[in-house]
């Protein structure tokens, strides 16, 4: 396997990553484990998570997996902060205040003494950026965290922060995950050029667009009863739109007419795009991560960009999988 190196740092990934989301949502503990154990074996070392899965659980669980497994040298661990994790003024957000106490928090739910990958899981705009940046800088200096990161951050305040950090000596940034996939193209307009020439990997979330681009759904009134959409509703339901479902089934029957199953295309299309590191894969059961483990070897050919980019062009979106990050103005028909 080729593994990628993350932004400006000397981090090495393999190119698909675990995402943890359904950890303890709906997962139990030993289907997690079970899950952790597949990717592992199969060659995927980054495993991502954030303190505001299921309430702190999805790390807990990660923490036990990985007391039992012994195995913390083997796997690179990314976790987030941002959202509530209490009901005061000062238990959210990107404050130094904040930052600190939850980095604590995550270590031990975590067991670990480090994180290797501490991301800001939204952006604080009321916040000056220098006091995220010294927060995080701190706990890089201390050996708490190796190395920092952003998810779903406009490309200018990424670039705000590079420039900050560079100006005064703070650790950098190496990666941003951003919500990218077929369905929703806009990273292509600016983030991504941004990162290719400042050197800040892509860890992209939401590359199967919600399941419609692994033809899941019939239509978008009728979700699958274990899908998010279903499960959890309002911002996942958002997503699912009649326009998005029709252009959806149209990219899995072209997958499946050249002999790919459309998750391991859409996975695919994603991992060999510039920039990207390594997208990030949440399955709920062993036998779909064991689907898609082979994506890990895979690469694109011309024509089946071509045949994906006649569906949705560069820098367009269909469906909106910005719907959680406020900053984001552009509005996309449902119909």
């Amino acid at each position: 396997m080729q593994y990628r190196t993350l932004g400006r740092s000397g981090l090495r990934i393999a190119p698909l990553g675990l995402g943890t989301d359904n950890f303890a949502n709906p997962l139990t503990e030993a289907e997690a484990h079970a899950l952790l154990d597949v990717a592992v074996e199969g060659g995927i070392n980054l495993i991502d998570t954030a303190n505001s899965y299921a309430a702190g659980e999805s790390e807990r669980i990660i923490g036990g997996w990985l007391q039992r497994r012994r195995n913390r040298h083997a796997v690179v661990l990314a976790t987030k902060v941002h959202y509530p994790v209490g009901p005061g003024p000062n238990d959210r957000g990107n404050s130094r205040r904040h930052i600190l106490a939850a980095c604590e928090d995550s270590l031990r739910r975590l067991q670990t003494d480090f994180i290797d990958l501490y991301q800001l899981h939204r952006p604080s705009p009321e916040i000056p950026v220098e006091e995220t940046l010294y927060a995080l800088d701190m706990l890089v200096r201390t050996g708490k965290v190796r190395y920092i990161g952003t998810t779903t951050h406009p490309a200018w305040q990424v670039m705000e922060a590079l420039m900050v950090s560079e100006r005064r000596g703070f650790a950098r940034l190496v990666s941003e995950q951003p919500p990218y996939n077929l369905l929703d193209r806009r990273i292509e307009n600016e983030l991504m050029p941004m990162a290719l020439r400042h050197g800040v990997g892509l860890l992209p979330w939401g590359a199967l667009a919600a399941g419609m681009l692994a033809g899941r759904y019939q239509d978008a009134a009728h979700p699958p009863p274990d899908s998010r959409a279903a499960l959890r509703g309002g911002i996942y339901a958002e997503r699912v739109t009649p326009r998005a479902v029709e252009a959806g089934n149209r990219f899995a029957a072209m997958a499946q007419e050249a002999g790919i199953s459309p998750a391991q295309l859409a996975l695919l299309w994603v991992k060999d795009q510039p920039g990207v590191v390594a997208p990030l894969y949440g399955p709920r059961t062993v036998e779909q991560l064991r689907h898609v483990l082979p994506v890990l070897e895979m690469h694109l050919s011309d024509d089946l960009r071509r045949l994906c980019d006649a569906i949705n062009p560069p820098g367009s979106a269909i469906a909106n999988f910005h719907n959680t990050a406020p900053w984001m103005k552009m509005r996309i028909p449902a119909g």
